[in-house]
């Protein structure tokens, strides 16, 4: 059983209070004007759905709108559009299909008292997305044309965002190869595309303490692979042991390197912190490990309330 430490319970709750301080969120301008290709909406700006808000778990909900925009191998990203949430066509030879060519990101948009909307360091989304794009050789958007595709996201479907306490509206960015080719090689053409969620919790229990698998079979990463960006190819080798954790009675896995076998890595869903005092210890990415958005926040905040934040580097090469 992993439990939070009361420290670390009161660092977590400093870090949602404040969401409004430079290193966790920025207000967006209302005047942001989307690029659209629809019909205007018929409800009111004040109008939210018709949803259960006190009941939000962490799974899809279909919203209004989706923003998408589309660049060859050789070009660069222009301008994209806001359209209604729907299907899209994909060649069988895409290269996101056959070779898991494709990265993600995920960010949220927070609803104040006072009716103001925060949405959580897209800029950081941004430069994490340009360097995995890198990595997969893959155009990318700049930084600010996703962080203005995440506002116009969040504007167009704003009547899903909750209540002020209720759970928040999760943005997922794809950027993906979705240009045909049969040989191993990058795609010729790309989509970058952008929908949201209302959400809760991403664990059921909320706040509660987590109950983790330390996997000792399966590996997450290695070193030289892209375990240090958010592929996609990243995602669906972790199942097997998710579902073998969670039929153990478990809430997820906790990996360890796969060098040495016994240095944590992360788990599952996000990176994790050992707290002892005033002393919070979490592994250093070095290229195995997911540079977590909310991970740099809680590290830079975490210095700023006074702890001492120690990097554990866990494996060396050999």
């Amino acid at each position: 059983m992993i439990q939070r430490s009361a420290g670390f319970r009161s660092l977590v709750q400093t870090f949602r209070v404040n969401s409004s301080y430079s290193k966790l969120g920025a207000y967006f301008n209302y005047a942001t004007s989307p690029q659209q290709v629809f019909d205007q909406p018929t409800y009111s700006d004040d109008e939210y759905a018709a949803t259960d808000w006190d009941n939000l778990g962490f799974g899809l909900v279909q919203t209004d709108y989706m923003y998408s925009m589309k660049c060859s191998k050789d070009e660069q990203f222009e301008q994209g559009q806001l359209t209604r949430y729907g299907n899209i066509e994909l060649s069988p030879s895409a290269g996101v299909l056959n070779y898991g060519q494709g990265l993600f990101e995920g960010t949220k948009a927070y609803r104040k008292e006072d009716g103001n909307i925060l949405l959580f360091r897209p800029d950081q989304n941004a430069i994490r997305m340009k360097i995995g794009a890198e990595r997969m050789c893959m155009p990318c958007p700049s930084i600010d044309q996703f962080v203005d595709a995440v506002k116009q996201t969040a504007l167009a479907n704003k009547r899903w965002i909750p209540p002020a306490g209720k759970g928040t509206l999760y943005i997922r960015p794809l950027l993906m190869g979705s240009g045909p080719v049969l040989g191993l090689a990058p795609a010729p053409e790309y989509t970058f595309l952008i929908y949201a969620s209302p959400a809760g919790n991403y664990f059921k229990d909320g706040l509660a303490p987590l109950s983790l698998y330390v996997e000792d079979e399966y590996h997450r990463a290695s070193p030289g692979g892209a375990g240090g960006v958010k592929t996609i190819s990243n995602y669906a080798p972790v199942l097997k042991a998710i579902n073998r954790a969670k039929n153990r009675g478990f809430s997820d896995v906790l990996y360890l390197d796969c060098l040495h076998k016994k240095f944590l890595e992360e788990v599952s869903s996000c990176n994790i912190f050992i707290i002892k005092g005033n002393v919070i210890s979490t592994p250093a990415t070095n290229g195995t490990i997911l540079p977590g958005i909310t991970r740099k926040s809680i590290i830079e905040i975490a210095k700023d309330l006074g702890y001492e934040v120690t990097l554990i580097v866990m494996w060396r090469n050999v």
